[in-house]
């Protein structure tokens, strides 16, 4: 997908509309009525412009989208990254989980692989320090491309899954709750019972995710010498 500035087309009436309206007009529907709901149609009924006018601005919803990441990643907190490669790694992961947690619909809009080469180079700013981290811990290209693969997958998973888990309760569904499972079928699940609910709710990313990172690190100097 082209990130170039979408054409003005033929000279004539400029438009009514700027890019910073538009993204704030379709980052308020996006919150409003959902990522996937949002058209070119729709968000142009909600400036009080014709869709035309939208265009001289933006191509399609897809580069929409895109923008509208690339402005929150770029809104977010950065925070101070360590000398450290491992500590670097880890804070740079801290601050895209928190950056999608505040917008879960952007991991949703992210979920495939390549995404990386969709966003523009300031909103890399996440990707690089993890990469670059790993690289300077000694990681292989490879490896490095691996070690964010893995943290990638564990974060947007964090983050759906929590999302998903906070909208089912608004909307009246409560967590799941099984008190009658049978021990001779299921005996370690009967044993936690109705304790799932709590022990699941628990914040538990900080330490899965340096766990992971340290492994993924670990595995790099071993894997070299299997190489040789």
């Amino acid at each position: 997908m082209s990130r170039a500035p979408a054409p003005h087309g033929r000279t004539g009436r400029p438009p009514l509309t700027s890019r910073a309206q538009i993204l704030v007009a379709a980052r308020a529907l996006i919150d409003r009525d959902g990522w996937e709901k949002l058209t070119i149609r729709r968000l142009a009924a909600e400036l009080g412009v014709g869709a035309t006018t939208l265009y001289h601005h933006i191509r399609s919803k897809d580069e929409l989208l895109l923008l509208l990441v690339d402005h929150h990643i770029r809104q977010a907190g950065r925070p101070r990254l360590p000398d450290d490669p491992r500590e670097r790694v880890v804070t740079a992961a801290l601050a895209m989980r928190d950056a999608l947690r505040a917008w879960p619909w952007a991991a949703e809009v992210l979920s495939a692989d390549g995404f990386v080469g969709l966003l523009d180079e300031p909103a890399m700013w996440m990707v690089e320090a993890i990469v670059a981290g790993a690289r300077d811990h000694g990681c292989t290209h490879e490896q490095s491309v691996d070690l964010f693969r893995s943290v990638w997958y564990l974060t947007v998973g964090e983050v759906l899954v929590r999302a998903r888990s906070a909208r089912r309760q608004d909307e009246g569904l409560p967590f799941a709750r099984r008190d009658d499972l049978d021990p001779a079928q299921v005996p370690h699940l009967a044993d936690i019972g109705v304790d799932w609910a709590p022990l699941a709710a628990r914040d538990i990313y900080p330490r899965t995710l340096a766990t992971l990172v340290d492994a993924l690190l670990a595995r790099a100097p071993e894997e070299d010498a299997r190489a040789l």
